[in-house]
C-alpha cells in the first residue's frame, strides 16, 4: 500500500476533524459561560425583556453587517424555516425565558438546570440529525447530567422547591437544544456565522417590537457595569460565540460535541464565584472536577458511525472570494 494511498489517509483525517470538532465547541462553551453571571447582573438595573430582546437586537444588526459585507446569498425556501426553528430557540427562547428566570433565582442556581443542556442536546441530534450514539455514550451523558446537577446543586446548598423560575430555566434548556441540534445541521450546508446571521435576522422583527415595548413600558436605566454585562451578552454570547459553537456542532458528531458543555456549569459557577462572590466550597472544586472527568470521557467515546468530513463555512464556490475579507474566514 503507498503512503499516500487514501486508505491509509482516512483514520488520520477523521480523528483531526473530530479534535477540530471539540475545539471549536470548547471555545463557543468558555463563551457561553458567561452568560448566565452576565444575565444576573444586567438584570440588577435592566428589564428581563429588554435584556432578552435587546440583545438579539444588537447581535441582527452586526449579523446584517457582516452577511451585507461579505455578500452571502440568500438560503433557500426550507432553510428559512429550518433557520425559523433555530431563531425560535436560541434567539428568543434560551435568552428571554434565562432573562425572566434569573431576576429571582441566583446565577448558581441558573446552572443546576443548564447543566442538563448537554444531554437535551445529544437527544434532539438523534431525533433531527438521526445521529445513533453507542450505548455507553448515553450511559456517559446522562451519567454527567447527573454529576453536573448534583454539583451545582451542592453548590447552591440543595435545591429548594421547583419554582417558576426553574421552569423557565427549563424551557430554556428545551429551546436551547432544539436551536442547537437544527443550527449544527443547517451550519453543514450554510456555514456556521452564517447560520446564526440569518437566525438573527428571522428573529429581529419580532425582537425589535419586544425591545421598542420594553423601552416604552421601563426606561432603561443601568449601572455601566450592568450596560458592560449586556454589551458581553449582545456582542459574544448572542453572536461571536456562536461562530465557534455552530462550527464544532458543523463537524460533529453534533451529539459528541454537545457534551463539552458539561463544563459550562463548572465554568459558570467558577465566574458567579469570581464577579459576583457567590460561594464557593471544596465540594464544589471536588464536583466541578468529577463534571470535567464526565464530559472527557464523554467525548471520548465513539460514535456508531464515523465524524463527518467538516465542510466549509461557505460550500458555494461563488461565495469563496467572500470569505477572504475576514468576519467569514472564522475556520
Amino acid at each position: 500500500m503507498k503512503p499516500h494511498n487514501s486508505a491509509t489517509l482516512l483514520p488520520t483525517t477523521l480523528l483531526s476533524s473530530a479534535r477540530s470538532g471539540l475545539a471549536w465547541g470548547l471555545l463557543g462553551v468558555a463563551a457561553f459561560s458567561f452568560t448566565v453571571p452576565f444575565t444576573r447582573v444586567a438584570v440588577g438595573g435592566l428589564s428581563p425583556l429588554f435584556i432578552g430582546s435587546g440583545r438579539a437586537v444588537v447581535a441582527a444588526a452586526l449579523a446584517v453587517a457582516a452577511l451585507s459585507l461579505t455578500r452571502q446569498r440568500l438560503p433557500s425556501g426550507t432553510q428559512w424555516l429550518r433557520l425559523g426553528v433555530v431563531a425560535c430557540g436560541i434567539v428568543i427562547g434560551f435568552p428571554l425565558l434565562t432573562s425572566f428566570a434569573l431576576t429571582t433565582a441566583p446565577a448558581s442556581h441558573g446552572a443546576v438546570v443548564i447543566a442538563l443542556l448537554p444531554a437535551a442536546t445529544a437527544a434532539m441530534a438523534v431525533v433531527r440529525g438521526r445521529e445513533r450514539p453507542p450505548t455507553s455514550f448515553w450511559l456517559v451523558a446522562l451519567l454527567g447530567a447527573v454529576v453536573a446537577v448534583v454539583f451545582a446543586t451542592l453548590h447552591e446548598g440543595g435545591l429548594a422547591q421547583p419554582a417558576l423560575s426553574d421552569l423557565l430555566l427549563f424551557g430554556a434548556v428545551i429551546a436551547a437544544a432544539t436551536g442547537y441540534a437544527e443550527g449544527g445541521l443547517l451550519a453543514r450546508e450554510l456555514g456556521a456565522w452564517q447560520t446564526v446571521s440569518w437566525a438573527l435576522v428571522v428573529a429581529s422583527p419580532v425582537m425589535v417590537v419586544l425591545t421598542v415595548t420594553a423601552v416604552l413600558h421601563h426606561p432603561q436605566v443601568g449601572t455601566p457595569i450592568e450596560w458592560a454585562s449586556f454589551a458581553y451578552l449582545a456582542v459574544v454570547s448572542m453572536f461571536l460565540g456562536f461562530f465557534a459553537w455552530y462550527r464544532g456542532l458543523a463537524i460533529g458528531p453534533i451529539a459528541r460535541v454537545s457534551q463539552v458543555q458539561l463544563i459550562q456549569p463548572v465554568l459558570s459557577i467558577l465566574w458567579a464565584a469570581l464577579l459576583l462572590r457567590e460561594g464557593l466550597s471544596w465540594h464544589t472544586v471536588l464536583g466541578g472536577a468529577a463534571v470535567v472527568v464526565c464530559a472527557g470521557v464523554a467525548v471520548r467515546t465513539r460514535s456508531a458511525r464515523p465524524a463527518r468530513t467538516p465542510v466549509p463555512d461557505t460550500p458555494d464556490p461563488g461565495q469563496a472570494g467572500a470569505d477572504d475579507g475576514g468576519i467569514g474566514a472564522v475556520r
